[in-house]
């Protein structure tokens, strides 16, 4: 099984790279070193799912995101950029995820557009709620831990990374969570998580610990702090009020946090930590 996680680990890491890339079952297969047949029956194992429907979900969320936050994309270039092949066939998924067409999709769910609070030529920002600088971070090499759902059991994921990182004498201060879901409107109990700790060697022995690379790039980057409960309320302020008045475009790569004080394994559950949310100039 732990050889299966592994294969299955670098598929989902493969498919998340670049969502609007063409993603054949027949190359996913390569990457796991499986018979495309194969594939499929351990694929829907280790993830839960089929290949085509994690995929199909992975992008539909994607823009629906996009649609939500990027007022100045057109309904066809968010379907391309999401890796759908035509309008017809992009409008038609969106409707079965989500009840509705894109385009009312965008006009009843999208937040009213705010004027912007700080001029985007200087370093730091702020506006009454935020502060955030505009930042270049770099790639980092990780350990991870795949978890479903935006709660409590994330603990879960954290105790099995450290655990492995303390048996195999890593160091695991630099930690990290990649956020790959908004919990607006994807239920909380389907919402991708990902713990991560930095490493600087590859590892030797894979298996329920594998390895990613955190893409670097331009991100907007938050300090915030408090106490369980109120992170997902700030990701929705931000995405809700900041993304839209901030003349910056989020790009597909997963916003993430880094942790300097991780209130999943603190005792007193608060936490301390920066939010990069990776962003585009118009």
């Amino acid at each position: 099984m732990s050889q299966q996680l592994k294969r299955i680990n670098d598929v989902l890491y493969y498919i998340h790279k670049d969502i609007s890339a063409a993603l054949p079952a027949a190359k996913l297969a390569k990457v796991a070193a499986y018979s495309e047949q194969h594939f499929h029956r351990v694929f829907k194992e280790i993830a839960g799912e089929t290949v085509h429907f994690y995929i199909r979900r992975v992008r539909l969320e994607y823009a629906a995101n996009q649609l939500m936050f990027d007022r100045q994309a057109s309904i066809q270039s968010v379907c391309i950029n999401c890796g759908f092949s035509s309008l017809s066939s992009f409008s038609k998924a969106f409707k079965v995820a989500f009840g509705v067409s894109p385009g009312r999709w965008r006009s009843e769910q999208s937040p009213p557009v705010i004027k912007k609070t700080a001029p985007l030529d200087r370093c730091v920002h702020s506006d009454p709620t935020f502060s955030y600088e505009l930042q270049e971070l770099p790639a980092r090499k990780v350990a991870y831990v795949r978890h479903r759902g935006y709660d409590q059991s994330i603990k879960l994921a954290w105790q099995k990374l450290i655990a492995w990182a303390s048996a195999q004498g890593v160091d695991y201060s630099q930690q990290f969570g990649l956020h790959h879901s908004n919990p607006a409107f994807v239920p909380l109990q389907e919402c991708r998580y990902v713990a991560c700790i930095e490493i600087t060697e590859s590892l030797l022995a894979r298996g329920p610990i594998n390895v990613l690379q955190i893409p670097g790039g331009l991100h907007a980057v938050f300090r915030l702090n408090g106490s369980y409960g109120d992170l997902l309320l700030q990701l929705a302020q931000i995405w809700a009020k900041w993304l839209p008045a901030s003349g910056l475009k989020m790009q597909p790569t997963p916003t993430y946090v880094h942790y300097h004080r991780n209130h999943f394994i603190a005792r007193d559950q608060c936490y301390e930590i920066d939010l990069c949310l990776p962003i585009s100039f118009y």
